[in-house]
């Protein structure tokens, strides 16, 4: 039972370190653009055939 009591502050310590974490989140902006991600990681930037990554015939030898 004593046990109980030792954890309990160590408990209720890290449930109040996560909530202020959460909140810090929220407060940055960390959930402000839900959509970006997903939207971003089906641009493909490396693609050759876009005019900024081609490169000129001379520049290859």
């Amino acid at each position: 039972m004593e046990i109980i009591y030792g954890l309990l502050p160590f408990i209720l310590v890290i449930g109040l370190l996560m909530v202020g974490v959460l909140f810090w989140a929220i407060k940055s902006g960390q959930y402000e653009d839900l959509e970006g991600s997903a939207s971003r990681i089906l641009m493909d930037e490396d693609d050759p055939l876009l005019p900024k990554n081609s490169k000129r015939k001379d520049e290859e030898d």
